[in-house]
């Protein structure tokens, strides 16, 4: 078998894998989707190789093998930076929801003083 079939294989299995992670919602799409456009690319770069050669000697690299290792790595980088922004996004919510729930824990408070100064 050769690295063309072995890489489409693997790319398939691998995106078979995180849809059935989105379908028993174990993974939300919002999560999934920078690992399904990478898996996509890389079975894109897999069946179109020749192109992947003549990117990487139009960009300068000395071996095709090393733009690939640098795409990965650009891609595993945007994965990350996606990760993080999806973080400081949940983050964020959960501060908000901690303030709303000081703001009715301190509102239930005052009902209940109002209720006891009423009898």
């Amino acid at each position: 078998m050769n690295v063309k079939a072995v890489t489409i294989i693997l790319s398939v299995m691998f995106l078979v894998y995180i849809v059935d992670l989105v379908r028993r919602e174990k993974l939300t799409f919002k999560y999934a989707s920078g690992w399904i456009l990478l898996i996509v690319l890389a079975i894109f770069a897999a069946i179109f190789d020749g192109l992947v050669f003549r990117l990487s000697e139009l960009l300068g690299f000395q071996l095709p093998s090393n733009f690939i290792f640098f795409s990965v790595l650009c891609g595993f980088v945007f994965v990350s930076l996606l990760l993080t922004i999806f973080l400081c996004q949940q983050s964020n919510r959960n501060e908000r929801m901690a303030q709303k729930i000081g703001i009715l824990e301190h509102e239930i408070e005052q009902i209940k003083k109002q209720k006891t100064d009423d009898r």
